[in-house]
C-alpha cells in the first residue's frame, strides 16, 4: 500500500512504449489512485489504459487542469487528498508541473502541507541537455521566446549573452511548426561560432539530437517541421 499522496506521474514523450521509458512502479502506484487531475482528459485516458491495462476507466475521476482553469476551481480539485485519498497528476507529454500547468496545483498542496511525489519518468529538458555537450552545471529553462522578430532577436541576443557572461546553458522551447523559422532566427542573430543543440522527438524511434555551430547550421540539411524539439544554446 503506497502513501496517501499527490503523485506526480510522468508519460512518455511520443508514442514510446510504456515499459521503455516508466518503471514497473509507476503503475503499482496507478493501481491504487481513483482521482487524477489532467491536462487533457482524452490522452489521460489513453496513458492509463497503456499503463494499465486491468485499470477500469469508468470508476475513475478526472479533473482537467489547462491554461483556463480558474484558481479557485484548481483547490477545489484537490478535495479527494484532504479528506485522505491519494491522487494523481498527469501532463500531456513528459514530467507534470515542468513547463506545465501542474505546477498550479502542486503550489496549493505545498502551500496546505500536503504530502506530493514525483514519480520517474522522461524529462524533454533534462534528456536534450545530458546529450548536449553543454554545461550541466548551470543551465536555464526560459520556456518559448517571443513571436514578434524585434523582440525575439532582442531576446535571443540576452540569451547568448548570458552563456557568454555565466557559463550557462540556455534552453527553450517552440512550436514544431515555427522549428525552422527559429534555427534561421538563431543563425542570424548569434555569433558563428555560438553552438545550437537540437533535441528532437527524445526517445522515439526517430530521436534526432544534433549539436553544431550557428556557421554549421546555416549549411545543414534538416527537418523538424512538424517534430516536438527543444533547443539549447551554448559556446
Amino acid at each position: 500500500m503506497h502513501k496517501t499522496a499527490l503523485y506526480l506521474i510522468p508519460v512518455p514523450l511520443g508514442d514510446t512504449p510504456v515499459a521503455q521509458v516508466l518503471p514497473a512502479y509507476n503503475a503499482t502506484v496507478i493501481a491504487g489512485i481513483r482521482h487524477f487531475i489532467v491536462e487533457n482528459v482524452r490522452s489521460a485516458r489513453r496513458f492509463l489504459k497503456k499503463s494499465n491495462p486491468d485499470i477500469c476507466i469508468d470508476d475513475l475521476t478526472f479533473y482537467e487542469l489547462n491554461r483556463h482553469t480558474a484558481a479557485v476551481e484548481v483547490s477545489r480539485f484537490l478535495d479527494p487528498l484532504r479528506q485522505g485519498q491519494a491522487m494523481g497528476v498527469i501532463s500531456e507529454a513528459g514530467c507534470p508541473a515542468v513547463a506545465d500547468p501542474g505546477a498550479d496545483v502542486v503550489a496549493i498542496a505545498q502551500r496546505e502541507h500536503l504530502p506530493v511525489v514525483p514519480l520517474v519518468g522522461p524529462s524533454s529538458i533534462v534528456m536534450s541537455l545530458m546529450a548536449s555537450g553543454f554545461n550541466g552545471q548551470s543551465f536555464a529553462f526560459q520556456g518559448y521566446l517571443p513571436i514578434e522578430g524585434g523582440e525575439r532577436a532582442k531576446r535571443i541576443k540576452q540569451l547568448e549573452q548570458r552563456v557568454y557572461a555565466e557559463d550557462q546553458t540556455q534552453i527553450f522551447i517552440e512550436t514544431p511548426y515555427r522549428n525552422h523559422k527559429m534555427i534561421e532566427d538563431l543563425v542570424r542573430a548569434c555569433r558563428p561560432h555560438t553552438r545550437l543543440c537540437v533535441a528532437a522527438n527524445i526517445t522515439c524511434p526517430d530521436e534526432n539530437i544534433r549539436t553544431l555551430s550557428m556557421s554549421e547550421w546555416s549549411k545543414a540539411k534538416y527537418n523538424y517541421q512538424k517534430t516536438p524539439a527543444i533547443f539549447l544554446l551554448y559556446k
